[in-house]
């Protein structure tokens, strides 16, 4: 696999062709790959405060191999979500690249996600830990995970 670049972009600064790549790997992964027909555009994409990373390769750069985006929640923690990355980038670093690049942005703030519990691992690693019971959405198991402010 050729290198890769991490990008960042709050909503208003992503072009039409990026815009339209981050859609199509967020929906063939999640509800083409996943089958799980629900309502990927929730609308918090566009929320100020939003920032969206992903990594492309960086001879290609409309080749989009993952994404994630950082949300603000009340009360000042981040929420990560919408972890995904293309079938022929995964086992290559992709996600732990979006990872440390997330955790960066966050800084030393309380961060939150809901991991699919098979990729729990992966987010220990940077510091997160269960957080509650494993719950079901849209028929995958997930855990609630959080990395404490210091």
């Amino acid at each position: 696999m050729t290198a890769i670049t991490v990008r960042a972009s709050d909503f208003p600064g992503l072009d039409a062709a990026d815009l339209y790549a981050l859609l199509r790997l967020r929906v063939d992964v999640f509800v083409v790959e996943q089958k799980c027909p629900y309502p990927e555009l929730d609308g918090r994409d566009t929320e100020p405060g939003t920032l969206h990373l992903w990594a492309c390769r960086e001879d290609d750069p409309s080749a989009v191999l993952g994404y994630l985006r950082v949300l603000e929640e009340d009360g000042g923690a981040a929420r990560i979500g919408r972890v995904a990355t293309a079938e022929q980038a995964r086992g290559r670093g992709v996600a732990g690249r979006l990872m440390e690049a997330a955790l960066e942005h966050i800084g030393p703030r309380e961060a939150l996600l809901d991991a699919q519990a098979y990729a729990a691992g992966l987010y220990t690693r940077y510091g997160f830990a269960q957080e509650g019971p494993e719950f079901l959405e849209d028929g995958i198991p997930h855990v609630p995970m959080r990395r404490s402010a210091p």
